[in-house]
This record gives structure tokens, sequence and C-alpha cells, in this order.
């Protein structure tokens, strides 16, 4: 079988159940174990599978929501390259609570196969890290916005209220000099209970958040942790978080324009300090 058709065969056994080892694609597929991992190398060069030890887990697209669906061109290489840097300040261990969005989509994309203990509200990133072995999952319950599978309300603010994390992870509508803000007030309300929930709150955001408006203020720049952003942010913009006391992580893609699969390069500036339509941040 040549190359192509047969990573294609690889992709549609290990999205089928999320998972498989070595030596399941071996037998399904009938060549040597070297081959089948320089598939797979390959393939997670790609991001549409993740090696682990003894085998590999599904990180390609995952059955979205139409909100997602209709943002997938903007600033993906980006939001890729964000969601590396968030993931690599993370320790195997810490336990993170994963808001919903785009941005937050692929931090979870880069914790596949990671030990770790995720919360989450989204349906999609939930979705996708579900077939993980490694990550203890905890799905947070409520009324789920169906454009953006994400749970919001009194409900999922309720199941909150006895969960604590190290770290939570938010994404943004818009950043201002005096605030944070997404368009949804109900997911604002819930926003504001993840941050409580956290040791530490982390904000994942791109560029085109900066310097834009959005209808409810989350919180101010002062309460929040870190903020991870990529190299597209202004200066000035930069210069405003770190008057405001956060620790700013910017995410670089070495190879500059290559839909966000290569490895990234993380660097800390500023000093240390301590969403899109309804229903999710992007």
């Amino acid at each position: 079988m040549l190359p192509e058709p047969r990573r294609r065969r690889l992709i549609e056994l290990i999205s089928r159940q999320g998972y498989a080892t070595l030596d399941e694609l071996v037998r399904e597929l009938g060549v040597s174990e070297s081959t089948i991992r320089r598939d797979l190398e390959a393939l997670d060069i790609t991001g549409m599978v993740k090696r682990t030890h003894g085998g590999a887990v599904y990180a390609g697209e995952v059955r979205s929501m139409p909100a997602f669906e209709e943002r997938t061109g903007t600033s993906v290489a980006e939001k890729r390259a964000i969601g590396q840097a968030a993931a690599g300040l993370l320790e195997d261990g810490d336990t993170v609570l994963l808001d919903g969005g785009t941005t937050t989509l692929e931090v979870a994309r880069a914790l596949v196969g990671r030990r770790l203990q995720v919360v989450t509200n989204s349906l999609p990133i939930a979705q996708l890290l579900a077939s993980s072995q490694q990550t203890d999952l905890i799905l947070i319950g409520g009324y789920v916005y169906p454009r953006t599978g994400v749970a919001l309300g009194s409900q999922a603010i309720e199941m909150m209220k006895s969960i604590r994390v190290r770290t939570a992870i938010l994404g943004a509508g818009g950043i201002m000099p005096h605030g944070i803000y997404n368009s949804n007030l109900l997911l604002v309300e819930t926003e504001r209970q993840m941050m409580a929930c956290g040791q530490d709150v982390m904000i994942v955001a791109d560029h085109t958040k900066f310097g834009r408006l959005a209808l409810a203020r989350l919180c101010g720049l002062d309460e929040v942790g870190s903020i991870v952003i990529d190299s597209g942010v202004a200066a000035e913009h930069r210069a405003m978080l770190e008057a405001a006391g956060l620790t700013v992580h910017v995410a670089t893609d070495e190879s500059g324009k290559n839909n966000g699969t290569a490895s990234t390069a993380i660097r800390a500036e500023g000093v240390s300090g301590g969403n899109d339509g309804p229903g999710g941040a992007v």
C-alpha cells in the first residue's frame, strides 16, 4: 500500500476508537512496525494524531459546532501556536480548567496524551480529550448553548463551586485597557465562577482581540495572572498588559507560515503580577 492511502487508513482506524496501539495498527495494515512509526511521526506533525507510548491518539478535527466552523479560518496558525505555548506552561499532574472556545480548543489539542486532570464546560473539548487514556476528564453540565456546545448558567456555576484547579484557562472576546470582555452575559457569569476555581488564571488570546470591545465585561486586567498571545500583538498592547502586572507569554511559530503545525517557542515578557459570539470565547 502506498504511503498516502496507508496514512488515511491509519487516521480512520485511530479516529474510530480514539486510540490505537502500535501492535493493533501493525496487525490491521500488515506492514512493519518501523513503517507504522514513520507514518505516525508524519501524522503527528500534521496535528491529526498525537503519538503516545505504545500507540497514538486521535487529535484531528472534532465534530464541531456551527459557531466553531464559522471561525475555522480565523487566525488558525496563531491560535495553534498559542495553544501549544499554553500547554507547554502546564506540568504533568496539573489540574486545569478549560473554557470553551476555538483558542482553548487548540490548548486542549496540545494536551492530548498528557497526564493531567482537565475540567471543562465544552463538549468539543471533552470529545477531543475523552480518548486520551492519560487524562482524567471532568465535564461541567448545565444549559448547553447549541451553536458552540458550551455549558452555561446556574447549574454549571453551582457544580463549579466545589471544584478547585491549579490553572483556569479562558479565552476572550475583547481586551481593552479597562478589562477583558466577552459578548454574552451568561457566558461571562459562568466564566467568573471559572476564575474563582483557579489558583492561577490564564487568558489565551490572539492579536485580533486587542482594542476590541464586547458586550459584557468579565474582569479587570489586574484580576488575571498571565496571558498567552501571538507575536502579532502590537507593542503598545503588550505594554498595557505588563503595566497591569500580567506575565506575558508570546507564542512564536518558529517556521513562519505553516498552518500552525510547527513547534512553538515560548518566551516570557513582562512582569509577574500575581469571546466570540454567545457561548464561547474565540
